[in-house]
């Protein structure tokens, strides 16, 4: 009977150390990943950026609706968001600062690039940032069929390195000849910037075009799905002219671009994309 007393004992005790073992070795490799892990999210940083031309908030169906837009924009989640055809108290759309409006709605910073006094106010660009906004730069460019400007914000990032947000809506007319020279006078721009840079908005032109060659060459188009890439008009999308592109290209790693389905709130669809900041 005590032989089996102590035969019992040792097997319940060899069973305590092995699970004892095997316990420290899980907790060993849990401690392993979390570290490999958060030494990943030190070397990168993530950042989700859309673009949109809001249009000044009027809808497809007519209406002026600025919460609506704020709505759509609060989906995207986005960290930072270029927007175009935003007014600024003019008349039109109820002598609102839309840019200010929309980030008070959001919970953002708003930075504004005028393209002109329009209807007692003016008309342009805005771009929305979750981090406050340290500086921003309005890039006058070569006048087309109306004013155009660029807006250049920089804009720290949760890992502490900075980058430029660039917002632009290029001339609209069928000949390029007016936006193709506001395109190289931009990238004349991008060429002078130290930080790693996105490039977002209303191009006015469709892939393969000199203006979206031009910018292809010095950075990296978030590309989106072939099938489902059109962005105007919004209630029936058949051409592709917003777009998300970053640089320097060894910067910045695009993880997806989405057009994201929304056919009321402006004519153009929101583009949005997943990038990861490659830390030096």
């Amino acid at each position: 009977m005590m032989k089996l007393h102590y035969l019992i004992y040792a097997d319940i005790s060899m069973r305590f150390f092995v699970a004892a073992i095997l316990i420290t070795t899980l907790l060993t490799g849990c401690s392993t990943l979390k570290t490999n892990h958060e030494s990943s999210q030190d070397a990168t940083t993530s950042i989700r950026v859309a673009t949109y031309n809001i249009k000044h908030g009027r809808g497809m169906d007519g209406t002026i609706d600025l919460e609506r837009t704020a709505s759509t924009l609060e989906t995207l989640d986005a960290d930072i968001i270029a927007l175009q055809e935003v007014d600024d108290q003019a008349s039109r759309s109820g002598k609102v600062d839309q840019a200010s409006w929309l980030a008070e709605q959001l919970g953002m910073h708003a930075a504004y690039g005028s393209f002109m006094d329009f209807q007692g106010g003016r008309y342009g660009l805005a771009i929305l940032s979750r981090q406050p906004v340290e500086s921003h730069e309005v890039w006058r460019l070569p006048n087309g069929n109306e004013p155009r400007v660029a807006l250049a914000a920089r804009i720290p990032t949760e890992s502490g390195k900075p980058i430029t947000a660039i917002a632009v809506h290029f001339d609209w007319v069928e000949d390029d000849g007016y936006r193709f020279e506001q395109a190289r006078e931009t990238i004349r721009r991008i060429e002078a910037i130290k930080t790693p840079w996105i490039l977002f908005g209303d191009f006015n032109d469709t892939p393969g075009s000199r203006t979206i060659d031009a910018f292809e060459q010095i950075g990296r188009n978030a590309a989106k799905p072939a099938d489902a890439a059109a962005t105007f008009p919004a209630d029936q999308p058949t051409i592709e002219i917003d777009y998300i592109i970053t640089g320097p290209p060894d910067d910045w790693m695009p993880v997806s671009a989405t057009v994201v389905a929304e056919s009321m709130t402006s004519d153009h669809r929101p583009v949005m994309a997943e990038l990861v900041l490659i830390r030096d």
